[in-house]
């Protein structure tokens, strides 16, 4: 019920933020009368914010049409590879009429990153992709709004975001003969699930895996975050921020977290935080400084934009990562879709060099908890330099922005580089993963038919 009182609260609100968003045109503009009257630029600020506060945020577009590579200008053309009920794998397609540049193109490597699903949409990893496009073919996991997927597509587990990865992981693999995988915050955990079955399965495993700010063990430095999933029981979480879609949306009746919900914890983490960038905002625009309020545009436009979460996957996620910590106690059992149940045993995996990198001030992840995968992973050589802190970034600062680029991504472009593909590698992709691949593809076929029969 509460999703539908937000959801009448929102179309009640928004004519008068799309009137708000022209009245504060009308008194900023100097080519207006009512531009001219005094205070004029006080009353366009109050509107705008007004609008800013008021409005619908949708997904933003990555919005990435050209990068630098070695200094010349390469275009990108953004592409949905697979298209999977609950997700893209999105690909980010460089071209260049320049010879030189365009062999370089061919020869870098590739890499998967794996986007959060825990309420911003995967647009959040923009600076990433941007920067990682200079110098590798970049796909990554452009997870979909619950909301707008029917209910005829099914559930979403856990098990289905493991299995997801996995599939995505032999696509690259059959095209380039590996890859690399970073995985960025949430996906830590299921990333490190889908490569250790693999690994159990003698499969072969990417090249090297990335996580950055992810709760690999969430017991250690708990944040706030952690402390709420362990001060609540299962049950408190499944009546209190479980409901159904309206009926106005594709996915109406679809058991989901909402996004306005999460938006809402988001925000109460740091309320003075957001309440003094609001104030900044409205003052920078009676001052006009036109620079300064785009920037607050641009982050808030990412920041408010949330997507609601299939209930399923929501509720297995705090019980097996924040709750019974099953990675860590090694009692995790997978679902492969075929239906076989399978234990996760990171300490199978051996062809995969490790790379994990936390944030010193990380409010989200704390310290430690992205480290944790090094003690799991105990079939991998620990190597020095194998773990960065990026001193004085917080969450978002390792994987966006100036630390992003100047301190985070020289190391991760190394570590890449280090493990480059073996010569020929890439010329046939490997029986294993056809033979799996054709597998998984007869276990969903198999599951899409009993689903059937049982409606």
């Amino acid at each position: 019920m509460l999703y539908h009182i937000y959801e009448a609260q929102r179309a009640l609100i928004e004519p008068f933020a799309e009137i708000a968003d022209a009245t504060a045109k009308l008194f900023s503009n100097p080519l207006m009368p009512f531009g001219q009257l005094p205070a004029s630029q006080r009353v366009a600020a109050s509107y705008a914010l007004f609008h800013r506060l008021g409005k619908d945020y949708e997904k933003p577009e990555f919005g990435i049409r050209q990068v630098p590579v070695d200094g010349v200008q390469v275009a990108i053309d953004e592409r949905i590879e697979i298209d999977k009920p609950f997700c893209e794998l999105r690909r980010f397609k460089r071209f260049s009429d320049d010879p030189a540049t365009l062999l370089k193109l061919k020869e870098q490597p590739p890499v998967l990153i794996v986007a959060p699903l825990s309420g911003h949409h995967a647009t959040l990893l923009r600076d990433t992709v941007r920067t990682m496009l200079q110098d590798h073919k970049v796909y990554i996991t452009d997870w979909k709004n619950a909301r707008l997927v029917p209910l005829s597509e099914g559930e979403f587990h856990l098990d289905d975001y493991i299995n997801y990865v996995q599939e995505f992981i032999r696509h690259l693999q059959s095209k380039y003969g590996n890859c690399h995988v970073i995985s960025v915050c949430q996906p830590t955990v299921p990333v490190l699930a889908a490569i250790s079955l693999m690994a159990s399965r003698g499969e072969t495993t990417p090249l090297t895996m990335t996580m950055m700010g992810g709760p690999i063990d969430a017991r250690r430095s708990p944040t706030q975050v952690n402390n709420l999933a362990t001060q609540r029981s299962f049950a408190w979480f499944e009546n209190n921020v479980i409901y159904r879609v309206p009926h106005n949306f594709p996915g109406a009746g679809r058991r989901v977290y909402p996004g306005f919900l999460q938006h809402s914890g988001f925000v109460a983490m740091n309320p003075d935080r957001h309440a003094t960038s609001h104030w900044d905002f409205f003052r920078d625009l009676v001052r006009g400084d036109e620079s300064s309020a785009e920037t607050h545009r641009k982050f808030y436009d990412e920041y408010n934009a949330v997507l609601d979460m299939d209930a399923d996957y929501y509720l297995e996620t705090i019980k097996t990562v924040f709750q019974d910590f099953s990675l860590m106690q090694g009692t995790w059992d997978v679902r492969s879709p075929a239906g076989k149940i399978e234990r996760v045993r990171p300490q199978d995996i051996t062809g995969t060099a490790l790379l994990t990198i936390e944030g010193e001030l990380d409010d989200i992840s704390g310290s430690g908890q992205t480290k944790a995968a090094h003690d799991l992973c105990t079939g991998i050589e620990r190597k020095p330099g194998r773990h960065y802190e990026v001193p004085g970034a917080g969450h978002y600062g390792i994987f966006s922005g100036r630390r992003w680029r100047q301190q985070v991504y020289p190391r991760v472009r190394g570590f890449i580089a280090d493990h480059p593909l073996p010569p020929g590698a890439a010329s046939v992709p490997s029986a294993s993963v056809t033979k799996l691949d054709a597998r998984a593809a007869r276990g969903s076929a198999k599951s899409a038919r009993e689903t059937q029969k049982a409606a």
